[in-house]
């Protein structure tokens, strides 16, 4: 019998982790809306003309919106919790599909890329936080990896829909989603955790209970209560605090550095360029849709697998591995670059950088682009889980920005495989960073790991 309410628990949590990630399907929609769109929008069938550089504009306002909403993610995350937050989030990126829908010129696509941007900002502090709270340690990983899954599926989804159908129909497909997030989600409980902070014990004891299946949650609520009061008796959550306060100070460190170093591991550089990158290299073998799509099945194949192993082999294994398979790619880039662009001959192995990119998708999403999401919503304390996820998520921005300009002038002036040089050496570093500065956080609770980055136990 307790088996089996422990089986519906963890049903139970799934269901929500499923339903709370709905909006990262849109969100994901949204950040690959661009590609297939600005071809579109320069096309003589666009409903609004625009100049290519307006059209690049489409992608740094939703970054800019992301910027914006970080002090709005803050307050609203922990003033009015991590579930309100999420269903505020879902409502901003169904406006912005709204407005995107109905846009008969380019002020209105602008308007609806910050909302977008600062929509999907708090959905992707709100959810990760709640998921952390709510799930059970031995499958906390495997969830908290839901977010990327369904994100993947939004950015595939967009490929496809952005490519082949009328310009409405992502639009339809966004709105629907969210739509169905905002009805269901609206009736699941808010965290334990959450409640416990702000002294619903009896409320935070029934949300347990349903996530938890009903089964024994005396010993369970106990250890949340102790880690609440302590974590309030001896620790603030001030911006003061996060930089003073030594687990909160490692804890943002390590997620400071995570966080940048998925961009500077060329992320969005290999999104945003892929197309010019494998055309400067003389390796257009696929057509730029095919090419776009399959990058972002074999990413959804690759975080799939990652989310069934996180639990199982551990964060640490997955990010040094990853991060060194990530560097030996970008290192095979920048070579062969650097072979073409020194006058030797090129052409026999012109299916390389197609194939780099290809198994970069594969090996960067396994670890490195898949598990910091899962530590970051393990590793904050929970009094100051809403502020230190918007800061490290500013930093992602902040990174995805610099690495782009980075790239850029790197390129124009040196050449192009001096970037991929540097982003490979990134990758190594950050490989050398987890083995010896991130613990292993698999199979701890969440006061463990607290206490662990206090230096209280190993």
């Amino acid at each position: 019998m307790r088996l089996i309410k422990r089986q519906k628990g963890t049903i139970f949590q799934i269901f929500a982790a499923i339903v709370a990630n709905l909006m990262a399907i849109s969100d994901g929609m949204t950040v690959g809306w661009s590609s297939p769109m600005i071809p579109y929008f320069l096309s003589e069938k666009s409903h609004i003309k625009m100049s290519e550089y307006e059209a690049q504009w489409l992608e740094t306002w939703l970054l800019m919106g992301a910027i914006i909403g970080l002090p709005f993610t803050v307050y609203f995350v922990s003033k009015i919790g991590r579930k309100k937050s999420l269903l505020l989030a879902s409502f901003m990126l169904a406006i912005a599909w709204v407005i995107i829908a109905l846009a008969n010129n380019l002020v209105y696509l602008y308007v609806a890329r910050v909302i977008a941007g600062m929509g999907g900002d708090m959905a992707f502090v709100a959810a990760p936080c709640y998921i952390a709270e709510i799930a059970d340690q031995k499958i906390r990983g495997f969830l908290s990896s839901i977010i990327y899954l369904m994100m993947l599926i939004g950015i595939l989804t967009i490929y496809i829909t952005g490519a082949y159908l009328p310009y409405y129909v992502p639009s339809i497909i966004g709105i629907s989603l969210l739509l169905v997030e905002l009805i269901i989600f609206s009736l699941l409980p808010e965290t334990p955790y959450y409640l416990l902070y702000n002294n619903h014990k009896a409320a935070a004891e029934k949300s347990l209970a349903f996530y938890r299946g009903n089964s024994s949650i005396s010993k369970e609520i106990e250890d949340i209560e102790l880690a609440v009061t302590r974590q309030q008796s001896e620790e603030k959550g001030g911006l003061k605090d996060i930089l003073t306060v030594k687990s909160y100070r490692k804890s943002l460190l390590i997620m400071t550095i995570l966080n940048a170093a998925q961009q500077f591991a060329s992320i969005n550089v290999i999104l945003m360029n892929m197309h010019q990158i494998l055309e400067a290299a003389g390796s257009i073998y696929l057509e730029p849709s095919t090419t776009a799509i399959l990058f972002a099945s074999i990413m959804f194949l690759a975080a799939a697998l990652a989310s069934g192993t996180v639990d199982k082999f551990g964060r640490k294994k997955l990010l040094y591995c990853s991060s060194i398979l990530t560097g030996i790619c970008l290192l095979t880039l920048a070579i062969y670059f650097h072979i073409k662009e020194t006058g030797h001959e090129y052409e026999h192995i012109s299916w390389i950088p197609l194939a780099s990119v290809m198994v970069y998708a594969l090996v960067y999403k396994y670890g490195l682009g898949m598990v910091p999401i899962v530590i970051t919503a393990e590793i904050f304390a929970s009094k100051i889980k809403a502020l230190g996820m918007a800061l490290v998520d500013g930093i992602y921005v902040g990174s995805a920005i610099i690495t782009i300009q980075m790239y850029n002038l790197l390129k124009d002036s040196l050449g192009l495989y001096v970037p991929f040089y540097a982003f490979a050496g990134c990758s190594f570093l950050t490989s050398l960073y987890v083995i010896f500065c991130i613990p292993e956080t698999k199979g701890r609770t969440l006061d463990e790991i607290q206490l662990i980055l206090e230096g209280k136990i190993k």
